[in-house]
């Protein structure tokens, strides 16, 4: 703070002491004996009061090896060349997100800036792409995309409702913190929640986002579609704005994509731009807006708890899979969660809505919640004396009590949690703070394998049989994987359709098994394209990819093909040549095509001469007793 510098107390006496003490200085740790110790005993001397409200510490940033930073010895990479390669966005984050802000020292490694870039900025980037690429496919069928915060708070989508609440309680976050100086404590916020949003939103609703899922309520998949689009950029420029002071550049790039879809752009694109605070589109950079304000009525910690149930029961169910080397792509019969004293509505949201995002995300047939007077069949409580308290009340009887505490059944040690105390050798103790809990699998069977969370408030026990439903639905889903990598090499697109065949060596049926017992799956999968034997493909199919791959231990050769017509074996071969022609995707179910060749008229009947495709025509047909 000036003193002298604005001659005070015989000058500018009213404005020095309007501006006195300052809101915030900051400066580098080193500066604790210099200018912080010169600013205190002046202030103290003077006022008997400390020159600022508040303070800002930034720790010292080193060399990689822990060593000054030196011109000299050259131990630390250019920072132009790091913001030439990086971006400078990535260089400020990497900093703002370190010790350095909690007064500690950094040792500066380039590969943390690069972790910001692949962690955070890519999955953050893919997300906004994400959306874009689906909004400008929903308006490519005729359904504009018109930015609708009514929808956004109407919708009734269990993952919606979560990232919208989520969102808003990070809003309020960041205004709260920042409002106490907290840095420190805001950057990991805004760093976990876009993994919050690429890692779970995002990746729950991909299908759904892309108008492949149809609402549970009966909402069409379009319908499912732009609500979750709606959900997303709303989301999306949220985040934009408020993480806005932290990472500048990337920000405005996605503001200026997502203003457009705003209806006051039109006003701004017309002239009528301006630095507006508050009305996003209008506004010609995101740094004329101010931070949002958080919306109290879409605040929902039952929803944001709900949700962070989902997750542990996720991670916990990849860990066991890990440990049993069980692939993500086969599936497993079931898991049973144990929940210790959950809420109600957590438990609803469990077994009812989010059920489905469970099972997906696991590869799981069934979900079981076990009921609280149920769980001793499952779990076992297990308690153990916190010795750091203990130790000094009961002295050289703590092994006793050890012993006591540790043998009791688990109705009593929940009996005992409940009731708040323990008397053991005559000692009180306080079973909150004095006791250590944690649920633990006692069920019996090899085919169970079972992990519970760190707080042991959560367990996950999977059925790890492995039968013959359970191998061919694994294969399956090992070639779908291969048919959706040929489908990206290929170049194609999501309304892309096509035919797929495949063919296994003479007297290996292995393939065709797995794709027999999961019609289902491939139907679901790709809208109703089930893939069958090479040898019932046209003539005249045309084979956009074809790869040999291994599914289930066997060798198989893929083929993806552009749709064709399929037609009857019986039918004459010009007749037959002239429906080779014919656009499948333009002709409907019992359609009848006229033709006339070589002066003879034909009408030909979809359903007894033709079909629409290979799969179409072995259904009717009952070429296979499988489909």
């Amino acid at each position: 703070m000036p003193y002298a510098q604005k001659h005070y107390p015989f000058e500018n006496k009213e404005s020095f002491e309007k501006g006195f003490p300052a809101d915030f200085i900051a400066e580098g740790l080193d500066q604790t004996r210099g200018w912080f110790y010169t600013l205190m005993v002046l202030s103290t001397a003077l006022f008997d009061k400390p020159p600022f409200k508040n303070l800002i510490v930034n720790g010292l940033v080193l060399a990689g090896d822990g060593k000054k930073m030196s011109k000299r010895l050259k131990n630390y990479p250019d920072p132009r060349l790091v913001i030439d390669k990086y971006g400078a966005d990535a260089l400020r984050m990497y900093l703002i997100n370190s010790p350095v802000v909690r007064a500690e020292s950094l040792k500066f490694q380039e590969s943390g800036v690069l972790g910001v870039v692949k962690e955070v900025f890519l999955p953050w980037y893919n997300a906004f792409r994400f959306f874009i690429q689906n909004m400008e496919r929903m308006e490519a069928s005729g359904r504009k995309f018109v930015p609708s915060l009514e929808k956004v708070r109407a919708t009734k989508n269990a993952t919606d409702v979560w990232i919208s609440a989520a969102t808003q309680g990070l809003i309020k976050f960041v205004h709260q913190e920042m409002k106490a100086y907290r840095l420190y404590t805001v950057m990991p916020a805004l760093v976990s929640f876009v993994t919050q949003l690429t890692n779970w939103y995002v990746r729950l609703n991909r299908d759904r986002l892309k108008g492949m899922e149809a609402g549970e309520d009966g909402t069409s998949a379009e319908e499912e579609a732009e609500t979750g689009l709606q959900v997303l950029y709303d989301v999306l420029l949220d985040v934009t704005i408020i993480m806005a002071p932290f990472t500048p550049f990337i920000t405005e790039y996605f503001y200026q994509h997502l203003r457009k879809l705003q209806v006051s752009f039109k006003d701004a694109a017309n002239g009528g731009g301006s630095s507006n605070p508050v009305m996003p589109g209008k506004s010609d950079s995101v740094h004329f807006l101010k931070l949002p304000s958080y919306d109290e009525t879409r605040l929902n910690e039952d929803a944001v708890l709900a949700m962070s149930t989902l997750q542990g029961i996720v991670e916990l169910g990849r860990n066991v899979r890990e440990k049993r080397l069980i692939s993500l792509r086969t599936p497993i019969k079931s898991l049973t969660v144990v929940l210790r004293n959950p809420s109600p509505v957590v438990v609803d949201a469990i077994k009812g809505p989010l059920k489905s995002y469970i099972l997906s995300e696991l590869n799981a047939w069934d979900l079981v919640v076990v009921q609280k007077e149920n769980e001793h069949e499952w779990v076992k409580l297990s308690i153990q004396p916190n010795f750091s308290l203990l130790g000094k009340k009961f002295g050289k009887k703590m092994k006793a009590a050890k012993a006591a505490i540790t043998s009791m059944t688990h109705q009593d040690a929940v009996a005992c949690l409940e009731k708040g105390e323990l008397v053991i050798e005559g000692v009180n103790i306080d079973t909150k703070t004095e006791i250590v809990s944690k649920l633990a699998f006692s069920k019996d069977g090899d085919h169970w394998e079972a992990t519970s969370s760190p707080e042991g408030d959560l367990v996950v026990a999977v059925d790890c049989t492995q039968d013959e439903a359970i191998l061919s639905a694994g294969k399956s889903r090992e070639f779908m994987n291969h048919v959706q990598q040929l489908r990206k090499g290929a170049g194609l697109d999501l309304k892309d359709e096509v035919e797929i065949f495949f063919c296994e060596d003479e007297g290996i049926k292995s393939t065709e098994d797995a794709v027999s017992r999961n019609v289902p799956l491939f139907e679901a999968k790709f809208k109703g394209a089930v893939p069958v034997p090479k040898q019932f493909a046209s003539n005249w199919s045309v084979v956009i990819g074809s790869e040999l791959v291994e599914v289930g231990g066997s060798k198989v050769e893929i083929s993806i093909c552009r749709p064709a017509l399929a037609t009857r074996d019986t039918l004459e071969t010009d007749v037959s040549s002239y429906l080779s022609t014919v656009d499948p995707t333009s002709v409907t179910v019992g359609e009848v095509i006229k033709c006339t060749i070589d002066g003879t008229e034909h009408s030909l009947t979809e359903g007894k001469d033709f079909w629409i495709s290979t799969a179409s025509k072995m259904k009717s047909t009952k070429v296979v007793d499988w489909l």
